[in-house]
């Protein structure tokens, strides 16, 4: 999901402004959160193409808070995963662990920001209308996007926190990188910090050239989404995403994981664009940290999950990472009947305390 890192790109947008008007209040969560968009213009991507406008929807909870210097001192911006959005942090197993009265993200406190990246979310994507002709945006583009709309968008100067999951974990490495001193802290969960080889490139081949060997993908043109394609996408991504030991404790009858399977697959289909998630799992492609893991500087605490398919447990890239990077705490998440593989990054119970460690050992 990403392209190579560059050096920035210079990206023409509007005088800065502290905090745009919200669009509207988000009305399918308790918490107060509200919507706006950000314009970055005549935006130039690492594979050379350009747009004239693109959109970058976000989603807030919090106030901006400004110290003696009149600056913003309390961002913390969030970044989902592939094929997610902003609002996939507002759901309960992450919202109520984290943002209320003394929690770790405590929103009387912190600023919160839950951006769309492109391709994602309300932000500008494929489906918009271009298909196949949308710029072939990488990690290092979504990156220099992001950084835009804080501070060109937002006025910060400094980030307190930059946090992800799975794929937003793999941007907090090339936001370590690539903007070494912006963020106070980082906290990639569910990631390594390698290119995108073995298993982990092959499975997303898979869904891309499922897609386009459906004939009614018809090169991106379809009249309607390529059923066949985007069924055997979901198919990889449940497997991908699944829970052993959970998925047993919850389905232990064969009919009840059956049912379960195709009513999630059905689920995750119908919510699917054949263009959209062709870019999506394609963005990684450029995606490679590893050797300039020693310019990180910020802070890290990195979390993963023993049952993580995408990212296993027996992978030694973790102990020698930390040997380059003296800054950075490690833990891996025991797997129980209660974790979530992959998405045990969105059940915050699991790792909330290192969170609260990783702020207190910032402030």
């Amino acid at each position: 999901m990403i392209l190579a890192l560059a050096l920035a790109l210079q990206a023409a947008t509007p005088a800065p402004a502290a905090s745009p008007a919200p669009i509207a209040p988000v009305a399918e969560t308790k918490w107060p959160a509200k919507e706006a968009n950000y314009v970055v213009r005549d935006f130039h991507f690492r594979s050379g193409e350009t747009m004239a406008e693109v959109r970058l929807h976000y989603t807030t909870l919090g106030e901006p808070h400004r110290n003696a210097k009149g600056e913003i001192d309390n961002a913390v911006m969030v970044l989902h995963g592939t094929g997610g959005s902003g609002h996939q942090f507002l759901v309960p197993q992450f919202a109520d662990e984290l943002y209320g009265p003394g929690q770790p993200l405590d929103i009387r406190k912190y600023w919160i920001i839950l951006p769309d990246n492109i391709g994602h979310g309300k932000s500008s994507k494929p489906s918009d209308g271009l298909r196949m002709k949308f710029p072939h945006y990488d990690y290092g583009d979504m990156v220099e996007l992001q950084h835009h709309l804080l501070v060109d968008g937002l006025g910060i100067a400094h980030a307190r926190l930059i946090m992800g999951t799975s794929m937003g974990c793999m941007h907090g490495f090339v936001w370590g990188e690539t903007y070494p001193d912006y963020a106070r802290a980082l906290m990639p969960l569910a990631c390594e910090p390698i290119e995108l080889a073995g298993l982990n490139r092959m499975w997303r081949q898979m869904i891309v050239d499922g897609i386009e060997a459906d004939p009614a993908w018809a090169g991106g043109n379809y009249t309607q989404q390529p059923q066949e394609g985007l069924r055997l996408a979901e198919s990889i991504l449940v497997i991908a995403g699944g829970a052993p030991l959970n998925f047993q404790k919850l389905y232990p009858k064969r009919d009840a994981a059956v049912a379960y399977v195709r009513e999630r697959i059905a689920k995750g289909v119908a919510g699917l664009d054949a263009n959209d998630l062709i870019y999506q799992v394609d963005s990684s492609r450029t995606y490679d940290p590893w050797p300039k893991l020693e310019t990180i500087r910020t802070p890290m605490t990195w979390i993963n999950s023993a049952d993580d398919f995408i990212n296993p447990r027996n992978f030694p890239y973790p102990q020698e990472a930390l040997k380059r990077m003296p800054n950075t705490r490690f833990r891996l998440i025991p797997e129980t009947t209660d974790t979530h593989g992959h998405g045990t990054h969105t059940w915050a119970v699991n790792w909330k305390a290192d969170l609260a460690d990783l702020l207190k050992r910032t402030e």
